[in-house]
């Protein structure tokens, strides 16, 4: 059985859609831990609800960037882990810390990458006019936001959305779209060599789209 961690430092809404797909046997994994680097993040209510261990890295604890990776790492592996699941982990990670788990760290961005990488992709969504927006999970590579994306899941954009609207149709996906690709992994699907995924041993030339009726 896959077992993953989640990195997460707020509210942990997608770790709940992952909990409860793991719950109802939807995915076939455990969860081994939820590690946050802020110990106000809700998150970590919601895995102790569930009774999944947690562990709380301060990366204000840290004299850089580095270090605190490194102790991520260090925790991390302890729990031995197949898969890290970044879940709204609103930290850059390095190089070091991206190599140590490649091929084992997936990412969702509210975002159809290539596009709007960053922060406030909704804003930017509406501010360019777009007539649909929506999110992707890719496997992380060192650039931010970049590795090779696995699936992505299109919302369209209505002409008289707000940016707290949008946000919440993309965020519904997300809570589909992301279970799914975990699914994926532990059923064996989705496989990652050579820098690259495959899909039901074919190799992932573009990713795989969704549109979820909400």
């Amino acid at each position: 059985m896959l077992k993953i961690a989640v990195l997460i430092s707020g509210s942990g809404s997608n770790l709940q859609a992952i909990i409860d797909a793991v719950a109802g046997g939807v995915v076939q994994a455990e969860i081994r831990g939820v590690l946050s680097n802020r110990a106000d993040a809700y998150g970590l209510t919601r895995a102790q609800q569930q009774g999944l261990p947690t562990a709380v890295i301060a990366h204000g604890d840290y004299p850089d960037r580095e270090a605190f990776d490194q102790a991520m790492i260090r925790q991390l592996d302890s729990w031995g882990i197949d898969l890290v699941v970044l879940a709204g982990f609103m930290r850059i990670l390095t190089p070091g810390f991206v190599q140590h788990f490649e091929g084992r760290l997936l990412n969702i961005h509210p975002s159809l990458l290539p596009k709007y990488k960053g922060l406030h992709t909704h804003r930017r969504a509406l501010e360019a006019g777009d007539s649909e927006h929506g999110c992707s999970v890719h496997f992380v590579s060192a650039e931010l936001d970049g590795g090779p994306v696995i699936a992505q899941a299109r919302v369209p954009v209505h002409p008289d959305d707000t940016e707290a609207g949008l946000t919440e149709r993309v965020h519904k996906s997300e809570h589909l779209l992301y279970p799914r690709v975990i699914g994926w992994l532990a059923d064996g699907s989705l496989e990652y060599g050579n820098g690259q995924p495959r899909f039901e041993g074919r190799p992932l030339a573009q990713p795989l789209q969704f549109v979820f009726d909400h």
